[in-house]
């Protein structure tokens, strides 16, 4: 087939797994090797995908080196792994996509976008959200006005575990909500503040993100733990606020986004199949002294057909054909949100203070 690449999946864990299936189903890749320092999930991929005896199984990265005409990678491996297998990609002359966040250090980030850039090469992250069709639509409805002045946002991500070891709620959940508002807004925050509580795994440091924070502050805070319930604060330079609350200890399962203005509110509620994304209309009619709610209705939004992840891979295919950097998830994308989360982070670890960002 014309115009077809080949493409490498470094990592089949949980994420891996749906990146693999969806490259394997596109017409315009020639997936050639999967790698995975488990052999058991190899012998497991190749069973249930059905594998042909083409397609290289290796648990060693560098044996990617030795195939021939290998373009991109997609690399869906943990996020401390990320800063050395995405700059050795590149260096080797591969494009790449990158499962969320980039890296977990701001600088990195940075440093992987210029030396995609020197080497004309796209570096793409999966931030799959903003693939969802739900996510598209509301960035039209809002940035069309149809929610008058916009007054506030807010976000809901629990549900009872998994609850992760390595990283606290913050950067488990919130890249996503952020994600969101940073793509319905058109904006990015300039002040950001961030508390949260610990229950579980209290005096476990977040050993990872220290140099980031020490990026926002001059002193690194104390390790209290990696915080189970976090509430943040986004202020944008407009001075909309986005409210979001993240919990990985609460059975009640929520995953619920709103922005809401002078003329309605606009909600994306992932849990409701029927109705994912609601335009909310009404607003005030002012009589006497008296506020009267008017103009009240609901309208359910109908929503293009398509697997968000299946997306971020067709976007993927698309912009290393046409070697242009996708507008919708970059690599410079992503760091602008690893800089928020480590801003965040800075802001938890001195009890809520405002970490103020540059534009």
């Amino acid at each position: 087939m014309t115009n077809q690449i080949k493409i490498a999946v470094i990592g089949v864990g949980r994420w891996g797994v749906h990146l693999l299936r969806n490259f394997l189903a596109h017409p315009q890749v020639d997936v050639v090797a999967v790698v995975d320092p488990h052999p058991e999930r190899l012998a497991a991929i190749k069973q249930q995908f059905n594998l042909d005896e083409h397609v290289v199984l290796t648990t060693k990265w560098e044996d990617l080196k030795k195939i021939p005409g290998l373009i991109g990678v997609a690399i869906a491996t943990p996020a401390t792994t990320h800063y050395a297998l995405i700059k050795d990609a590149l260096q080797q002359g591969y494009h790449v996509l990158a499962e969320k966040p980039l890296t977990l250090k701001p600088a990195e980030c940075r440093e992987l976008c210029h030396l995609a850039e020197q080497h004309h090469l796209i570096l793409m992250v999966d931030h799959t959200y903003l693939f969802h069709p739900a996510v598209e639509q509301g960035k039209t409805v809002v940035q069309a006005g149809k929610l008058g002045d916009l007054r506030y946002g807010y976000a809901t991500r629990t549900h009872l575990g998994p609850v992760r070891q390595d990283v606290d709620a913050l950067w488990d959940l919130a890249i996503h909500d952020i994600a969101i508002f940073n793509a319905w807004l058109g904006q990015t925050p300039v002040k950001v503040q961030a508390t949260g509580t610990v229950w579980l795994q209290e005096g476990k440091e977040q050993g990872e993100m220290r140099e980031s924070i020490n990026i926002y502050s001059p002193s690194s805070p104390s390790s209290q733990g990696l915080a189970d319930l976090v509430w943040l604060t986004l202020t944008y330079p407009d001075g909309f606020q986005a409210y979001i609350h993240l919990c990985w200890l609460n059975p009640d399962k929520q995953r619920r986004l709103g922005i809401v203005g002078s003329l309605g509110s606009l909600i994306f509620d992932e849990m409701s199949q029927s109705s994912p994304l609601t335009l909310i209309h009404g607003e005030f009619e002012q009589q006497g002294n008296q506020f009267i709610p008017v103009n009240q209705r609901q309208v359910v939004l109908e929503l293009e057909p398509g697997e968000p992840l299946g997306r971020v891979c067709s976007c993927f295919v698309v912009s290393v054909l046409n070697n242009t950097p996708s507008e919708v998830s970059s690599g410079w994308v992503g760091t602008q949100l690893v800089e928020i989360l480590a801003a965040l982070t800075a802001s938890l670890g001195q009890g809520g203070q405002p970490i103020f960002l540059e534009t």
